[in-house]
């Protein structure tokens, strides 16, 4: 995991999902607090953290039932935001942009 483990695309993503500043502060806060807390996953940080986004789809009520699915069991996350599957790389490309 690099320093940030939030990069540029999500970022971005995030602050068009979450235009509020305070909101959007609140998300990425709570996204660094997910990364160290699934960091034993072995997972692709960036995998797990966009796909609490995508399923929160700019609702922040949403947004924390992401994260406590993710902390409950990340992998029905990933299902619930379309990244579980083979492919998962391409469609993080494809709603994120290209790395």
């Amino acid at each position: 995991m690099t320093e940030d483990s939030i990069s540029a695309r999500l970022h971005e993503r995030i602050r068009r999902d979450f235009p509020d500043h305070d909101a959007a502060q609140g998300v990425e806060g709570a996204l660094r607090a997910l990364a160290v807390d699934l960091g034993d996953s072995q997972q692709d940080t960036e995998r797990l953290l966009a796909a609490a986004v995508l399923a929160a789809d700019g609702d922040l009520k949403q947004f924390r039932t992401a994260v406590a699915l993710a902390r409950e069991d990340w992998r029905d996350l990933l299902m619930w935001a379309g990244l579980g599957n083979e492919g998962w790389q391409g469609a993080l490309d494809e709603r994120l942009g290209s790395a």
